[in-house]
C-alpha cells in the first residue's frame, strides 16, 4: 500500500464524512412524512455524525436557536485532513 493510496483513502473518507454531516443538517431542517427508509437514513446519519457533534456542542456556548457544531466539525475535519496530507507528503 503506497502513500498515494493512503492519501486517496484519507481524502475519500474526508469527502464521505463531509457529505454525511451536510445530509444530517439538511435532514434536520426538512419535515418529511414518516417512511421506514427515511427513518433508517435518519438513524444512520444520527449514529455516524452525532458522536462527533456532541462533544463540540458541549464546548460551544448556545447561540439562540443556532447550532454551529456542524460548521465547527466541518472546519475541524478539513484541518485534520490537511494535517494528515502534510504528514504523508513528508514520507515521500
Amino acid at each position: 500500500m503506497g502513500i498515494s493510496t493512503i492519501e486517496q483513502f484519507v481524502f475519500s473518507l474526508y469527502i464521505v464524512y463531509t457529505l454525511l454531516i451536510i445530509l444530517y443538517v439538511l435532514m434536520s431542517w426538512l419535515q418529511l412524512p414518516y417512511n421506514i427508509w427515511i427513518g433508517r437514513i435518519r438513524g444512520f446519519l444520527h449514529d455516524t455524525v452525532e458522536p462527533v457533534l456532541r462533544p463540540i456542542r458541549a464546548v460551544l456556548p448556545p447561540l439562540g436557536g443556532f447550532d454551529l457544531s456542524p460548521l465547527v466539525a466541518l472546519f475541524g475535519i478539513s484541518i485534520l485532513q490537511q494535517i494528515i496530507q502534510a504528514v504523508l507528503e513528508g514520507f515521500r
